[in-house]
Formats: C-alpha cells, structure tokens, sequence
C-alpha cells in the first residue's frame, strides 16, 4: 500500500510540475536586502561601475552618469525560451541630451528591449543591431516600467515581445512591440542595460523573470 502512495504522490508531484502556470515566478529581486556600494551576490557586471544605493529609503542598483558608453548586468538563471523579463528604469535628461535603457533575454548577445528617447521610440534589439521599432514618448524624471519576452511560436518559430509604460500609468493589455523568428534563441542570462549620454546616473529595480 504504502508504495503505492509514493508512487501515487510522485505522479502527483510530477503532473503538478508539468503544468506549472505561466507567470510564475523564477527570480525576483527588490534590491531592499542588498548591501549598499556593493553589486549583489549572482550578478554578472559586463562593464560599469554599477552598486546598490538609497534613496527615500527605496534601495535599487544604479549606474553612474559618467563614462558615456552602454552597460550591461547579466542576472538569474541561463533560459533560452518561454520566459519574460520585467524592470523598472529611473533616468533624466539633460538639456537635448537623454539616457537610453533596457532589459534583454538570451545573454549579452541575445534580444534586447530599450527605450531610445532621442529618436522617441521602443526598440527590439537583436545583439546590437535594432530590428524592430515603434514610437514611444519617454518621460524623464519618472520609472519607465518595462517587460520583454521569447516565446515559441508553432514549429521552427519564436516570437519576441515587448511594452514599456511609465509609473504610475497602468500596463498596457497588449503587447507595443513583437518580432518574428526563425532562428532558435540562445541560451543565456537575463539583463538589464544603461547608456547614460545625458550624464545623469540611471537606476533599475524590482528585477523579476516568470515563465510564460
């Protein structure tokens, strides 16, 4: 009997993993247990003086205002598919000059989803190289919410997906973006990216990765 229980409970365990529902969690981090001047334990830095600071007792990790280049952090666990990103982005402007920022899948090459508000649009960006477009007003002084996803699409076939909107507005239902692909995503790690060309430091916070 009873090792018919174990089997019927492993059964059980196994159904109950399978169908996981999407949006699930699979990282999370807020940054508010996190060391100050310090960049936490699992992040991977690119390039960039990135470090956790504090303001109005709401912890999150910045990047420096100077030098004027693009920088990455690579965080959670290598996926390839069936997976959403999601951030939020602090930045300023200053007279004509603005940051550019996003966050990506699929490692330091793979897609990535950033605001560009000198050209005032939302970009999918396949390495370095932007594929897709769509206009977007950025507002500066505010966080700039963002969510970019890679998900089958039939056989041989993805699709990549992406919105922003700024705080406190409410996420938009649809998806503002997408991208249709051939090619099978990479494996690798989740990211967030700053280009700070205004000269102004950018912050990232609430870092979360769910399943789709």
């Amino acid at each position: 009997m009873k090792k018919y229980l174990a089997l019927f409970f492993l059964l059980a365990a196994s159904a109950l993993f399978a169908t996981a529902q999407p949006n699930t969690i699979l990282y999370q981090n807020d940054f508010e247990n996190a060391k100050l001047d310090q960049v936490p334990a699992g992040f991977l830095v690119l390039d960039g003086e990135f470090s956790v600071k504090q303001n109005d007792g709401n912890k999150f990790l910045e990047l420096p205002g100077a030098p004027l280049d693009t920088f990455g952090v690579l965080f959670g666990s290598t996926t390839n598919q069936g997976v959403c990103v999601g951030a939020r982005i602090y930045g300023t402007n200053k007279g004509r000059r603005s940051p550019s920022f996003g966050v990506g899948l699929n490692g330091a090459g793979g897609y990535k989803l950033k605001v560009t508000p000198a050209k005032n649009v939302l970009e999918i960006y396949k390495g370095d190289e932007s594929v897709a477009n769509v206009p977007f007003q950025w507002k500066s002084g505010s966080w700039t919410v963002f969510r970019l996803r890679v998900v089958p699409a039939g056989p041989g076939a993805w699709k990549i997906e992406g919105k922003a909107w700024p705080q406190p507005e409410p996420e938009p239902k649809d998806w503002l973006i997408s991208l249709d692909e051939k090619t099978p995503p990479h494996d690798g790690r989740a990211s967030i990216w700053g280009s700070p060309y205004s000269g102004t430091p950018l912050r990232f916070d609430d870092l979360i990765i769910t399943a789709e």
